[in-house]
């Protein structure tokens, strides 16, 4: 991982110079590539502002989900307009962004409590769907985060449990190969980085 996170990390440093204002990276993968543990490292770099994705799930029940094709699904399972709405366009301004992020205990709605993010050199987006098209304009460095899928499959379980990733992964799998073979293949991306 900190060999990937290197590779990233000089692409970061290569677009900071002669930069005025901040830079937006997005730092997308499939589930368990180690998405978050890769923003982790870089955002220690450059003390970063970084902004979970899955706050902004748009929730939903998971037979509703089942229903939708795998287009539905990938164009719909971010609020991308409440990503943008909310935080990246305040931060991007050199502003605070406040909101409330989904809420993964009821799996439904918004949770009560108010995450506040300030701006920051390097602001980071980490999460699956996280470099989509209708952020492109705003996104200054794309990142894709691959791993061997025998290692993502076992980081997941880990992760989440047997009995989770046999209700959601059947849902969402297929959404998120579309979404990495038709919205944002790998060729679209500024930086592939593997990790093991």
């Amino acid at each position: 991982m900190e060999k990937a996170a290197g590779k990233v990390i000089e692409a970061i440093e290569k677009k900071l110079q002669g930069r005025q204002g901040s830079l937006l990276v997005a730092i997308d993968g499939l589930s368990g590539t180690g998405k978050t543990t890769m923003s982790e490292l870089v955002g220690k770099k450059f003390n970063s502002t970084v902004i979970l994705q899955d706050d902004f799930y748009a929730g939903g029940k998971t037979e509703d989900w089942a229903k939708k094709s795998a287009k539905e699904k990938a164009d719909h399972v971010i609020d991308w307009r409440r990503l943008r709405r909310e935080v990246l366009e305040p931060l991007l301004a050199g502003k605070s962004a406040t909101w409330h992020p989904f809420n993964w205990d009821t799996e439904e709605g918004l949770a009560d409590n108010v995450v506040t993010a300030e701006p920051a050199d390097v602001i980071i987006l980490d999460g699956a769907y996280s470099s989509r098209p209708e952020l492109s304009d705003l996104i200054n460095l794309s990142v894709l985060v691959q791993a061997d899928d025998n290692l993502r499959r076992q980081r997941l379980k880990e992760r989440e449990g047997e009995a989770f990733m046999e209700l959601w992964h059947p849902v969402y799998d297929e959404a998120e190969d579309y979404y990495f073979t038709e919205v944002r293949p790998p060729s679209s991306f500024d930086l592939i980085v593997n990790v093991d």
